[in-house]
């Protein structure tokens, strides 16, 4: 136990800081409009949910390919992951709407996966260092360029993109470490049989993340009708909440690749043992990151806008995302780990009727027109509440899920 939670620790430890440095890509963006103007706050609240929704969804698709890398590295059948790779792509025209961002998250699967997420933290390190003065630059001009406004911090995006996107095909014909698995040879006919089975795992899952990312992003589209001062502090918040995702996202990864590494391996025991263990590592950080919210929310809300409102509305919302992140923590755990097992259909049905019917759809009855005995709360505060009750239930519905998968195949 002791080895498997040093090498889950590892990875995610490994991965997390380089999801943390593609956030601080919308850190970045969140803080120089902050500064910029509130109105472009506001506006970045709005246009990032849009873009958000779609790019997620679609990254869930890819990044749901882990377990069969996984479990191919964990069965010894190294050879095989080339023709995989290459199969995939067909699954992967999905990206081409969002080409650059979305093909480099096919390049991060396959590296977690394969237990080798290094070469991705280094490339997101890498293009933090470029994106952090291209998005000041591009947005108050400088050096004989114009200023754009929050329009800059898209350009800055999407140059970085296409520069992490050409090291990671480098990487992929260059580095040693992708030789062995053959996947330079010429792309194979579709073979209809296994791209059905990166659909069926990959599919529902783009959905149900569809689904729990909309649940989160619209929240934006409501809450803008209630005023800058809303959309602004929601901002804050929501980036603050994704912020702190990172930690049970890489915990997530790191988990389903040992528990897909030892299922391919033919040992669900030792699967169920290392689930467990990224369990308990996920609990630890949720409680951790759910008090330094709830504990430094004034003072969080303070770095990202100086207006007394804005600050005073974001730090009422940081007690409710304490809340709410602790649950969406366990419940990212729980939906990696089913994936591993094949489980997808019955948590994008849980996902659809919590995080849509009660969550999304009940924070806007009881902000706009009331619920049962409670008035309408005309507050973003309104949302959070019912997205934390809807995702504690998810959570809940999630581990009983997952124990009972993990005990049939035990005794299969």
């Amino acid at each position: 136990m002791r080895g498997e939670r040093g090498l889950i620790a590892r990875h995610a430890g490994t991965v997390l800081v380089g999801q943390l440095a593609v956030m601080a890509f919308g850190v970045t963006d969140t803080i120089v409009a902050g500064r910029y103007s509130e109105d472009a706050l506001a506006a970045l609240s709005v246009g990032a949910a849009i873009f958000v929704s779609v790019y997620v969804s679609l990254m869930g698709v890819l990044q749901a390919l882990l377990p069969v890398w996984a479990e191919l590295h964990g069965g010894g059948r190294g050879a095989e992951v080339g023709r995989s790779v290459r199969q995939s792509l067909y699954l992967a025209v999905l990206a081409f709407g969002l080409a650059p961002a979305l093909l480099f998250r096919l390049f991060s699967t396959l590296s977690q996966g394969l237990g080798k997420p290094q070469l991705v933290t280094w490339l997101q390190l890498a293009s933090l260092a470029i994106k952090l003065p291209l998005s000041v630059w591009f947005t108050f001009g400088g050096a004989g360029l114009p200023a754009m406004g929050l329009v800059g911090c898209g350009w800055a995006t999407l140059a970085v993109n296409w520069a992490m996107l050409g090291c990671a095909v480098w990487l992929l014909r260059a580095s040693p470490f992708y030789r062995g698995y053959r996947l330079w040879q010429p792309i194979e006919k579709p073979d209809w049989a296994q791209i059905g089975q990166f659909a069926r795992l990959g599919v529902p899952a783009g959905l149900a993340v569809l689904v729990e990312v909309t649940s989160f992003t619209l929240m934006a589209l409501f809450i803008a009708r209630l005023g800058t001062t809303a959309a602004a502090a929601h901002q804050i918040a929501a980036n603050l909440l994704a912020v702190a995702y990172m930690v049970p996202l890489s915990l997530a990864i790191a988990t389903s690749a040992r528990v897909s590494f030892w299922l391919g391996a033919g040992d669900p025991a030792l699967a169920r043992r290392a689930c467990r263990t990224g369990f308990e590592l996920t609990v630890l950080c949720a409680l951790l990151f759910a008090l330094a919210m709830g504990g430094l929310r004034f003072q969080l809300a303070a770095v990202y806008s100086d207006k007394p409102a804005v600050i005073a509305l974001a730090g009422a919302l940081l007690l409710v995302v304490a809340l709410y992140h602790f649950a969406d923590a366990l419940q990212t755990l729980c939906v990696f780990v089913l994936r591993c097992y094949r489980v997808t259909l019955a948590p994008l049905a849980i996902y659809c009727t919590l995080l849509w019917a009660v969550g999304l759809g009940g924070s806007y009855l009881l902000a706009y027109r009331g619920l049962g005995p409670w008035p309408a709360m005309q507050s973003p505060l309104a949302f959070w509440i019912m997205g934390a009750a809807a995702l504690t239930v998810t959570a809940l519905l999630f581990g009983a899920l997952l124990r009972w998968t993990m005990a049939h195949r035990v005794r299969g």
